[in-house]
């Protein structure tokens, strides 16, 4: 963290390419008050592991469940009541079902793949399946090909990392996974069916019933900004509710909002499958999550 010259801060930032940051990253909105410095990798997820681990940025997005590990593990940072990324997850599971139909309960006792035991999508994904559709997540074996993004967790017993270079898509397709969670980077494949029957329509009925939007990315800081330069902070706010403004429409169609009362039952959701699914290790209220600086935002 520098400061450029008495009254501007400038914080070294994770933030992906985005149609909701794009007015921040374009220059649209701007701050006499903070610059962040983009500096992060191409793809924020990329950006977390060294955030969290080496305090390589001051600020940016974090993965939701990377943001509670990191609150479980004393990591010093804290969130904005800011999404910056959010979708339904109905759709995000499937399998090859040239190897035979699979009904959501069916995957207990059999071998489904993620990338990693405690990414966002995989929380999400299986606490839909637990809630919705009755499946036990501690009777699936779980196979990862990536490590957690914080060095002190450790993943359950039921969870077994793949040989470097394994596939979970390919191996989904032939059939060495059941089934295989895998949000964006499901194979294009017509034999390929999302374990979730009717996905879209689960999904428009699970925000009827909830009004809940899954958050997958928050905008976090480093304790040391709210405490340093809380003018900074509030200045991002302002210039993420400015940015999403000048967003198409259709981004923010499945974007949480902002605000952290707007934000308290999916925080909470996340919180209580989180912990439900042996990812942290205890509950947190959601005002834990924000310090005096953050919390007071919008």
């Amino acid at each position: 963290m520098t400061t450029a010259h008495a009254t501007r801060v400038t914080l070294k930032t994770n933030l992906a390419d985005s149609p909701v940051a794009a007015a921040m990253k374009d220059g649209r909105v701007a701050s006499d008050i903070v610059r962040l410095d983009f500096c992060g990798p191409k793809t924020a997820h990329d950006g977390f592991k060294p955030m969290i681990r080496d305090n390589a940025f001051d600020a940016g997005e974090l993965a939701i469940v990377t943001y509670l590990q990191a609150k479980a593990y004393g990591k010093p940072f804290v969130i904005l009541p800011a999404p910056m990324v959010g979708r339904f997850q109905h759709h995000c599971v499937g399998f090859n079902k040239e190897f035979g139909h699979l009904d959501p309960q069916d995957i207990e006792g059999k071998k489904v793949g993620v990338r990693t035991y405690a990414q966002t999508t995989g929380l999400w994904v299986r606490g839909i399946l637990q809630h919705e559709y009755g499946v036990d997540p501690n009777k699936v074996e779980w196979y990862t090909v990536d490590e957690s993004h914080l060095a002190e967790y450790r993943d359950p017993p039921n969870c077994h990392m793949l040989p470097k270079g394994s596939s979970i898509p390919e191996m989904m397709l032939n059939g060495e996974l059941a089934a295989a969670i895998l949000g964006n980077d499901m194979p294009k494949d017509p034999r390929v069916q999302t374990l979730v029957p009717e996905p879209i329509a689960a999904a428009k009925a699970w925000y009827q019933r909830e009004g809940v939007v899954p958050i997958n990315h928050v905008f976090a800081v480093h304790q040391d900004v709210t405490r340093k330069h809380p003018e900074a902070v509030r200045e991002i706010y302002r210039m993420i509710a400015e940015s999403r403004a000048l967003a198409p429409a259709a981004a923010l169609e499945t974007l949480p909002p902002l605000g952290l009362e707007a934000n308290r039952k999916g925080l909470e959701m996340a919180i209580e499958w989180s912990y439900e699914q042996k990812i942290i290790p205890r509950r947190f209220t959601v005002d834990e999550l924000f310090d005096d600086v953050t919390g007071a935002l919008g």
